[in-house]
């Protein structure tokens, strides 16, 4: 095994060099070797302004490449050690060189809105939140430097806001917002809901991060939906710079580390929580977080709730991660050969970022499988490794061992983002040790839309309880 194994290594670059070249120009793997650590690669150095990333196939037959959970994104020096798990036979290996991002530098920097006591106390109170506000904040625009799902430079933004006049140190708090379609009403564009999020948690004591994400607010492209990696680098990138600007304006953060999100902000908070204790440790400690809603069974549980037909409340979720997908891992030639007419006509225009999800639901049937060609749909059924089941497993989030606390809300009656999903989870977690996750119901019964406010107030309840 270990000789086919670096025999196939070798030869990665040569079978499939012409695949990624609209992201990034493919290298050819000049050494690999077995060592004790895994699969010991070496390429050349190409210029200064160049990073490389690493991704793989496990069998010739795949039609997409993945990235490497391990991989730190992007590499600066050109080799890596690919760790090799127990019982793989055979793995084929692709190195491009993509254009180096000086990772949360921040490039800009506005303060767009000071929010006084008496307005954010009205706007909770119109909202019929018990929260009773303490301090006034200030809400800063941010743009920074960050990675594509490719590992290439880009830049994404988000909104930042702080507690005014505290006497002592915030807690950093990043929240990661739930499914957006349309460019401009992401965080850093301060929309009514997004403001009223940021501006209620800070004037409770916390130093609030929203980052957008990326193909959002200002970040070019389309955005990738439910796509871990991407989701999670960004959201890392906002902290460091939101720490920057901390520093440049004298805005005194403590140690602490608290991270939440809802629906797809459960699935990104996830990934962050994931990112940061694999990759960044020494940098950023945990407190807690709290993945609130999300799809963290992305090809189990997800994709058998899909394929099950029953009607949907929200359609447009489909539609939105199967664009995301054909645009990260190119599925096929392009989204419209995936779907059935008449939607290979009428929903990617709908997919532009300027159109709701209102509209975008109002296009489609209930039952998703039917925007899907009848073969397209066949295989998927049918095919464990096809293309986009291969993409869903990727963006999994319940195949590693958290270390800090991390308290999984989600209420039963969610239609949207099924229970499922947490348990999932959940027993995960608990077979690898993490016996400090807890699942919390926090509404029995509730929906996707009834179960926001119980679950996020208690949350908020048990980050209180746990700051210095």
């Amino acid at each position: 095994m270990t000789k086919r194994f670096e025999l196939i290594a070798r030869s990665a670059v040569l079978a499939f060099g012409a695949a990624w070249a609209a992201q990034g120009a493919s290298l050819r793997i000049e050494q690999a070797r077995l060592e004790p650590g895994g699969l010991a690669m070496e390429w050349s150095a190409q210029s200064a302004a160049n990073a490389y990333v690493v991704r793989y196939r496990d069998q010739a037959a795949d039609r997409i490449w993945r990235l490497p959970e391990t991989l730190p994104l992007p590499l600066a020096e050109p080799r890596w050690t690919a760790p090799i798990a127990s019982g793989t036979r055979s793995r084929f290996f692709q190195v491009m060189a993509v254009p180096a991002a000086v990772r949360g530098r921040l490039l800009s920097a506005q303060l767009a809105q000071t929010l006084s006591l008496f307005q954010i106390t009205l706007m909770v109170n119109l909202a019929g939140l018990p929260v009773t506000p303490m301090y006034s904040v200030d809400a800063y625009q941010i743009l920074y430097e960050t990675v594509d799902p490719w590992g290439g430079k880009t830049v994404a933004g988000g909104a930042f806001f702080v507690p005014q006049g505290m006497d002592r140190a915030a807690p950093l708090l990043s929240y990661q917002h739930g499914t957006i379609v349309e460019k401009d009403q992401a965080p850093s564009r301060l929309p009514a809901d997004q403001l009223l999020i940021g501006a209620a948690v800070a004037s409770l004591g916390y130093a609030v991060a929203m980052p957008d994400y990326l193909g959002l607010g200002d970040s070019p492209g389309f955005h990738p939906y439910h796509h871990a990696r991407s989701e999670a680098t960004a959201c890392v990138d906002m902290l460091r710079a939101c720490r920057a600007l901390a520093a440049q304006e004298n805005i005194p953060l403590n140690r602490q580390l608290f991270l939440v999100g809802y629906s797809q902000g459960g699935h990104a908070t996830m990934a962050l929580h994931r990112e940061l204790e694999t990759f960044h440790a020494d940098e950023f400690a945990v407190a807690a977080s709290a993945p609130c809603a999300g799809a963290y069974d992305l090809s189990g549980v997800t994709s058998e709730d899909f394929l099950s037909g029953r009607p949907m409340p929200n359609p447009y979720y489909f539609a939105y991660l199967l664009a995301a997908y054909q645009e990260v891992y190119s599925l096929t030639n392009s989204l419209a050969d995936l779907l059935a007419p008449p939607y290979d006509a009428t929903l990617p225009p709908l997919l532009d970022g300027r159109h709701s999800a209102g509209e975008i639901n109002a296009a489609m049937p209930e039952d998703v499988r039917q925007i899907l060609r009848p073969e397209t749909l066949a295989a998927f059924e049918s095919d464990p490794r096809h293309p986009l089941r291969l993409a869903l497993e990727e963006n999994d989030l319940y195949r590693w061992t958290p270390r800090a606390p991390m308290r999984l809300y989600h209420c039963s009656g969610d239609q949207d983002v099924i229970f499922a999903n947490s348990q999932a989870a959940w027993r995960s977690f608990h077979d690898r040790g993490a016996t400090q996750v807890e699942l919390i119901d926090p509404l029995p019964g509730a929906d996707h839309g009834g179960c926001v406010a119980p679950a996020i107030l208690q949350v908020r309840s048990w980050f209180d309880s746990l700051r210095e």
